[in-house]
């Protein structure tokens, strides 16, 4: 007879990472809208408005923060107490599962993929897809900042940098690509909630709020 069992699935480093990676991205988006297009200006003395400053300012610290969480978490992926996790981020290539998922998936069939890793092989194709989406924003933003201010750290990163901007093509296409990946993480936001609910209510896992207590429930036999 089949039981429901309690396991710890998430450390509280991995899911730290999971919320600081989040916030970032949203603080991200809405300072990145604003940035490319400022769609409101306060009344008064223009030499009192500094809002665009401001948005700038707290863009660049999100960047910084990103671009840290993703150095960590992928520190957590190769060291982290989970061993298993790197192989857990290449379920993907387990192809016969990948073709079960996507059949239950898409409703032509009742057979869910087997539980043999922490991801699903869609969840982890996905989450590898995110993993180069967040380091080609780190980069682009790099190159973008170091375009701006010729000093310091920055300066020294920017040259680093300089032949990936010659690759694609100049500034303007980094702002663009930018701008083009800032969709894809909207995209992405929009599917992995729809998805993270979707999974949680038919397979009743506690997919959802193992993020917040690092719990998922299995039956066992």
């Amino acid at each position: 007879m089949a039981q429901i069992e309690k396991k710890h699935e998430w450390t509280i480093a991995i899911r730290l990472a999971h919320w600081g990676r989040a916030f970032s991205i949203f603080v991200l988006i809405a300072t990145g809208f604003y940035i490319a297009s400022p769609f409101t200006v306060f009344s008064g003395e223009t030499t009192d408005k500094f809002l665009m400053g401001n948005m700038r300012f707290y863009h660049i610290l999100f960047g910084v923060i990103l671009t840290f969480v993703f150095i960590i978490r992928r520190y957590l992926t190769l060291f982290g107490r989970k061993s298993s996790d790197l192989r857990d981020l290449f379920a993907w290539t387990d192809i016969k599962n990948m073709i079960k998922q996507i059949k239950f998936y898409a409703l032509i069939s009742t057979k869910a993929p087997e539980d043999k890793y922490l991801y699903g092989p869609f969840q982890s194709l996905v989450y590898t897809g995110l993993m180069f989406m967040v380091l080609f924003m780190v980069v682009t933003g790099l190159i973008l900042t170091g375009a701006c201010y010729h000093n310091g750290l920055t300066e020294i990163v920017y040259a680093i940098l300089k032949p990936i901007e010659n690759l694609m093509g100049g500034l303007a296409n980094v702002r663009f690509m930018h701008h083009i990946f800032t969709w894809l993480f909207i995209l992405f936001i929009v599917v992995h909630v729809y998805m993270a609910f979707w999974y949680d209510i038919i397979f009743g896992k506690g997919t959802v709020s193992s993020i917040i207590s690092g719990n998922i429930f299995k039956e066992t036999h």
